[in-house]
C-alpha cells in the first residue's frame, strides 16, 4: 500500500519538473536564441557600416581628383551650348594653324534621343596649304571641348576669292561637318538656361 503514495509523489514530482521546464527553462532558451539572433544582426550591421565607412573614406581621399575629372568633363561637354565660347575656341585654333580663311556655321542644338544631352551640328570651312589644314585638324582634335568630325572634304582652292579673301592657286579648301555637345538636354530656342539660335561667323 505504501508503493501507491510513492508513485503518486513521483508522478507529482515529474509533473512539477515538466511544469518547471515549460515555465522557466523554455522561455529562457527562447530568450537566449533571440539574443543570439540580435547579436548576429548587430554584427552583420557593424560589418556593413564598416564597409560603408571605408567607402566614404576612399571617396574623401579621392575627392580632389574626382573634382578635377568632373571639371575636365564639364569643359568637354559644358552645361550650356555656349556658341560664342565655341566660336572663340575654333577661331583660336584657326589662328594658331595660320589658315588664310576660317568660317564656322553652327546649327541649332537638338536633344539626343536619350534625353541626356544635346548635339550641336556645325560646318567648318578653312583654306590654306596642306600643312595649315593638317595643323588645324590637330588643333581641332586637341580642343578642350569634345568634338566629333562626321565628314571631311578637301578640294583645290583654285585661286580667286572666298568670303572676300583672295586665295592663292596652290591653296586647298577643307570643309568639315562637326558635332559638339552640351549636357543641356533642352538646348535650343526657348530652352533653359537659354536659347541658342543658328548663326554664321567667319573671318
Amino acid at each position: 500500500m505504501r508503493s501507491r503514495p510513492v508513485l503518486i509523489a513521483a508522478a507529482a514530482s515529474g509533473a512539477l519538473a515538466v511544469l518547471m521546464i515549460v515555465l522557466l527553462v523554455l522561455p529562457k532558451m527562447s530568450e537566449v536564441s533571440k539574443a543570439r539572433e540580435e547579436l548576429q544582426a548587430a554584427q552583420d550591421e557593424e560589418i556593413t557600416l564598416q564597409s560603408q565607412l571605408r567607402s566614404l573614406q576612399d571617396a574623401q581621399a579621392q575627392a580632389e581628383q574626382t573634382q578635377k575629372e568632373i571639371q575636365a568633363l564639364e569643359a568637354k561637354v559644358p552645361p550650356t551650348a555656349d556658341l560664342p565660347g565655341l566660336f572663340r575656341l575654333l577661331q583660336a585654333a584657326a589662328d594658331r594653324a595660320g589658315v588664310d580663311f576660317f568660317q564656322f556655321s553652327p546649327g541649332t542644338p537638338t536633344a539626343d534621343p536619350s534625353g541626356t544631352f544635346s548635339v550641336i551640328t556645325g560646318q567648318i570651312v578653312v583654306t590654306g596649304n596642306y600643312f595649315m589644314l593638317q595643323e588645324f585638324l590637330y588643333r581641332l582634335e586637341s580642343l578642350p571641348r569634345a568634338a566629333k568630325v562626321t565628314s571631311v572634304s578637301i578640294a583645290p582652292g583654285g585661286g580667286g576669292e572666298t568670303g572676300g579673301t583672295t586665295l592663292a592657286t596652290n591653296q586647298l579648301q577643307m570643309q568639315l561637318n562637326v558635332e559638339f555637345y552640351t549636357t543641356d538636354a533642352s538646348a535650343g530656342p526657348g530652352s533653359i538656361p537659354g536659347p541658342s539660335g543658328a548663326t554664321t561667323t567667319g573671318a
